[in-house]
């Protein structure tokens, strides 16, 4: 186990392993600045060297024309980065969006621009806050060119109070001028608050981590309903894991953790168990 040891990294909600090289990108959550952090494999922290600041201060790599309102989880794919400002604890929120930016050499440039911003909303959410608090969103994922989005739940009306269940949502359209309507996939019942999901890097199968457990999802054999797929799962430890907030995967075995408490650690999935009850 190491740790995030940056000061800045104080409550990191998404992590992504970079196409370019053996390092990742990682963000805060909701309130930060609108900023992302390269860290290598020990989880120390990637900048220029040329900029006169010392690695204790270096404040990130800045994003101009973004907004860090709830940042949860981040994607990327044919050398794009997806930041997903998905976070809606009450249900309410209707700026749902992904911040779109070009992955940058973090050893070679210090900021990046925003190329676009993409308005989402549910299609079944139709009051704000909603009558369901089923709205919420920590878990996001590129599969064939496509984003995905899993659900968190709660109880109507309780911020605290988390219900099993997740939906799976894909983003059909690119309009930057009206708000993407996103289309329901499927449904998962046995999904415990889904905090972070990735994609293998040969596309087969889908990481979600959750408040309980890590799962796996084989790829589907027909359609995009990730979470319909043939499914294996490893229990947590909640005492020595404490809070996952996010997942990557580094190689086709070997799943990269960071939780709450910015510890980052390795899960080898081979240790997963299949499920064998239907969601």
């Amino acid at each position: 186990m190491a740790r995030l040891e940056h000061e800045a990294l104080d409550e990191v909600s998404g992590i992504e392993k970079s196409a370019l090289g053996d390092f990742y990108w990682v963000h805060n959550d909701s309130g930060d600045e609108a900023r992302l952090f390269a860290i290598d494999a020990d989880s120390a922290v990637l900048r220029p060297p040329y900029i006169p600041v010392s690695a204790a201060d270096w404040p990130g790599h800045a994003i101009d024309g973004a907004w860090n309102f709830d940042w949860e989880d981040i994607a990327l794919a044919d050398g794009v980065l997806y930041i997903a400002d998905v976070g809606n604890n009450g249900n309410a929120r209707r700026d749902l969006g992904v911040y779109v930016v070009n992955e940058p050499d973090p050893l070679a440039i210090p900021k990046m621009r925003t190329l676009k911003f993409l308005p989402i909303r549910y299609p079944d959410q139709q009051h704000y806050p909603a009558k369901l608090w089923h709205f919420d969103c920590e878990a996001v994922f590129v599969a064939d060119e496509m984003l995905y989005f899993i659900t968190k739940h709660r109880r109507p009306g309780e911020i605290g109070g988390f219900e099993a269940g997740a939906k799976l949502y894909r983003l059909d359209t690119l309009f930057t001028d009206r708000e993407n309507v996103l289309t329901l996939v499927g449904t998962h019942d046995g999904i415990f608050l889904a905090t972070g999901a990735d994609l293998s890097p040969d596309g087969s199968r889908l990481a979600v981590s959750t408040y309980d457990a890590l799962w796996i999802f084989d790829r589907p054999a027909d359609g995009d309903d990730w979470l319909s797929g043939t499914a294996w799962r490893l229990d947590l430890d909640r005492d020595v894991v404490q809070q996952l907030e996010a997942v990557t995967w580094d190689d086709a075995v070997t799943l990269r953790l960071v939780n709450e408490d910015r510890d980052v650690m390795l899960a080898d999935v081979t240790a997963f168990s299949p499920v064998a009850e239907p969601h």
